[in-house]
């Protein structure tokens, strides 16, 4: 996985526009020896295709697929803009990321550094950033701004027999992610559970924690705590404020009596629940709303969802009203929205990969088929 380090920053740069941006880019990626000289010319064909403007300030210039031949080495380079470029359309850019890839090994690098940038907030410490370390932390993830929480963090249907066992499940499904240690599963374990009712219990704890995360516990076997059912345990490691949101949803889902959202979900179904972009509870999977329409395509693009057939495809969703939400089915399984080019990206989508589309409007089924026929056609590849 690629890790920047300050010698990937350049702050303090002052081009006139983004045409200059992007030359003084390419001429960085070149004297890194990540590409040939000419690569630059692919660069600037590759924005006059389509805009590489991210969202939240952010621009990923790249070359063409023509010009991949020109790359030695795969690799990036950060360049800040403390007042802005112009990126066209009124998008003013702050930071870009130029980018050179020999192949889709750059859908990582994308997936990444679109996890990290897609958060909220993040923009405006962007805007702010005074050193090079900073921006470096921002971009490796090391400022976290929502918990952790994936298919490695839940553990469904465990044979468990009693309190102590869920609890010390869910403290080792942190730990093994690297958000705590053993010491936060030896306090978490003294520790009295929450219930939440209907046989949903909560714990948490803030000894020994690195990153916020939660994971999930459900037990396949009868279990009683203190003479109340146990079917499901919450565990919330903390050592910020990253894990709000989530206990927002919980609340929520707590308030209106739908704890069965959570008992009866699977894994994907879980992290959809917490997504960002699901952050209203009672319309986070479509099997919960009548209304939604689904689909499932697989992409065929040789190189993924890059930049450009991934603008390709927020562009087809944003001919229309419906609220349309995508699902990487062999990603992760975090819903994102497909009128978000960053969201799209960051869900890392490469060839063969099956997206799982829900609509929800007027025009949803229609939304639907004209993507499927998109994405059927190649983005703007084939």
């Amino acid at each position: 996985m690629l890790q920047l380090s300050t010698q990937d920053i350049r702050l303090a740069q002052t081009p006139s526009n983004k045409q200059d941006a992007i030359r003084a880019i390419a001429a960085d990626l070149t004297e890194k020896q990540l590409v040939e000289s000419g690569y630059v010319q692919g660069m600037l064909n590759r924005e006059a295709q389509n805009s590489t403007f991210l969202g939240s300030g952010i621009a990923i210039p790249h070359g063409t697929i023509e010009t991949r031949e020109l790359v030695k080495q795969t690799g990036v380079t950060v360049h800040h803009f403390a007042n802005g470029v112009d990126w066209g359309d009124g998008n003013i850019v702050y930071v870009a990321i130029g980018i050179a890839a020999k192949s889709d090994e750059h859908l990582g690098i994308l997936k990444q550094l679109t996890k990290v940038l897609s958060a909220d907030g993040v923009e405006n410490q962007l805007k702010q950033v005074q050193q090079a370390s900073d921006l470096v932390a921002l971009l490796n993830g090391e400022v976290q701004f929502s918990a952790d929480f994936d298919p490695a963090l839940i553990q469904l249907h465990f044979p468990a027999s009693d309190m102590l066992q869920m609890t010390a499940v869910a403290g080792g499904l942190l730990k093994n992610t690297g958000c705590t240690d053993s010491a936060f599963v030896a306090d978490l374990v003294t520790k009295s559970p929450t219930h939440l009712g209907k046989g949903l219990w909560l714990i948490s704890s803030n000894q020994s924690v690195t990153r916020s995360a939660m994971s999930f516990v459900s037990t396949a076997n009868h279990c009683e705590y203190q003479g109340i059912a146990v079917k499901a345990l919450i565990a919330i490691a903390a050592c910020n404020d990253a894990h709000r949101s989530f206990l927002n949803i919980i609340t929520q889902l707590v308030f209106n009596q739908q704890q069965e959202q959570l008992l009866q979900a699977d894994a994907h179904q879980l992290v959809a629940l917490f997504s960002q972009d699901n952050a209203q509870a009672a319309s986070s999977h479509p099997e919960n709303n009548a209304n939604v329409e689904t689909a499932i395509f697989k992409i065929t693009n040789s190189h993924g969802l890059h930049a450009r057939p991934g603008a390709m495809l927020v562009a087809e969703a944003k001919k229309f009203q419906a609220n349309i939400k995508v699902v990487n089915l062999d990603g992760d399984g975090k819903a994102a929205n497909a009128k978000s080019l960053m969201k799209v990206i960051a869900l890392g989508v490469k060839h063969g990969h099956q997206l799982q589309f829900s609509a929800e409007g007027p025009d949803a089924a229609l939304a639907l088929e004209s993507i499927g026929a998109a994405i059927k056609s190649g983005l703007g590849e084939h």
